[in-house]
């Protein structure tokens, strides 16, 4: 069965755009499975990606509702300047993040009262954009289902990949260049206020709600194993339905990162019906990643992210950014590009790269605070203080 129309997939608030050729699709009636052999990404008018989809039509839906199977790169298009001679011709930065936008004003993305994509994790992409085009309205988001984050890294889809993922070894090893550490988190568990449970050795014979493609299933496999703790484990394909199993009561508890379940539980319709069980059961270090094969790209970003830091430990906001220009603070003056360049020019970026992204977002703190602490969804920074403070939030010096 040839599809006869061509298919064109958004997202909602999307500079970049899939577009399959059609004409050589193929539908099986038999297992309900869409083929497309040809799907380009595109950002406005260029193609930046190719990708082979195998898709499965989801039973009784309104609409033709298809869930994706299977992605393979096909080519890449990277600009032998390499990734930030290709952006430069661009004139956009595309950041991989997470598929699942909430309407509430905060979290690690979320759609603002004027319909942007913002959150935590866009940004640091909003940052490296300042800081590279010298404006943080030019990053084009791209969804990325968790299960998709290593395919979104190859050579020539995302630039840079945020999507609330933890730095391990073995993604470290064969999925991109981690950068820096932005957020110190670690595994949790929702379950049930008047559930009576109050730690994981009350999981005995439990069903847990988990999200595929991540590492919290073998996180729990580990952790449950070692303290003889029998469980089943049910597995969805992103965190909503995983959590919204788990309110129907399909699972005593779901388990994820302890910042995701703090988002997720606050913009449920009854957050005073969880309780976030107190027990951290694996370090969750999360980091924005870059593809393999660009040194100087990698630096970039992570420069970026170091001079973000810095800002807050030297008291740089975006309030007071250009004041912070006069200072005569050699620390200030170095940070914000007044006084030569200590590395900036060498990556290719402008001395004053840093005060363009503190113009743009604001420092660490700012970052953290409008989005996952007071000013978003109230986590307390914890860990994720400045180490001035005692937390582990530290970064080399610009020097």
């Amino acid at each position: 069965m040839q599809l006869k129309k061509k298919l064109l997939l958004t997202a909602v608030g999307m500079a970049c755009h899939l577009s399959a050729h059609a004409q050589s699709a193929t539908f099986d009636v038999e297992t309900q499975e869409l083929h497309l052999p040809v799907v380009d990404v595109m950002l406005k008018d260029e193609q930046v990606g190719k990708f082979e989809v195998e898709m499965q039509l989801v039973p009784n839906t309104i609409v033709s509702d298809f869930t994706i199977k299977k992605i393979t790169p096909i080519t890449s298009s990277i600009s032998t300047d390499g990734i930030l001679g290709h952006i430069t011709n661009r004139g956009s930065l595309a950041c991989g993040m997470d598929n699942q936008l909430s309407t509430l004003q905060g979290g690690f993305v979320f759609i603002n009262e004027n319909g942007q994509i913002r959150g935590f994790d866009v940004d640091f992409c909003r940052a490296v954009a300042a800081a590279v085009l010298n404006n943080a309205n030019v990053v084009a988001p791209v969804m990325v289902v968790p299960g998709n984050r290593q395919v979104a890294l190859k050579p020539g889809n995302v630039d840079i990949l945020t999507a609330i993922t933890t730095w391990t070894s073995s993604r470290d090893a064969s999925w991109g260049n981690f950068t820096w550490i932005t957020l110190y988190d670690g595994q949790g568990f929702v379950v049930k206020k008047d559930s009576g449970i109050t730690s994981i050795e009350q999981f005995e014979g439990a069903t847990i709600c988990v999200t595929g493609g991540t590492t919290t299933i073998v996180n729990l496999e580990e952790v449950f194993n070692q303290r003889g703790i029998s469980f089943t484990p049910v597995v969805f394909s992103n965190d909503n339905q995983a959590f919204s199993a788990y309110e129907q009561g399909q699972c005593t508890a779901y388990t994820t990162d302890r910042s995701l379940l703090s988002v997720i539980i606050y913009k449920s319709d009854t957050p005073n019906a969880h309780l976030l069980l107190d027990e951290t059961i694996s370090k969750e270090p999360l980091a924005p990643s870059v593809p393999f094969g660009d040194e100087q790209w990698l630096k970039i970003v992570r420069t970026v992210i170091f001079g973000l830091i810095n800002a807050e430990e030297l008291g740089i906001t975006q309030a007071n950014v250009d004041t912070m220009m006069n200072s005569d603070n050699p620390e200030v003056k170095r940070l914000l590009g007044v006084e030569g360049s200590f590395g900036q020019a060498e990556l290719g970026l402008e001395t004053d790269a840093i005060a363009r992204a503190v113009r743009a977002v604001g420092n660490y703190g700012e970052i953290y605070e409008r989005n996952l602490g007071t000013g978003g969804i109230g986590i307390p920074r914890g860990l994720n203080k400045l180490w001035t403070d005692g937390g582990l939030i530290y970064a080399p010096p610009l020097r």
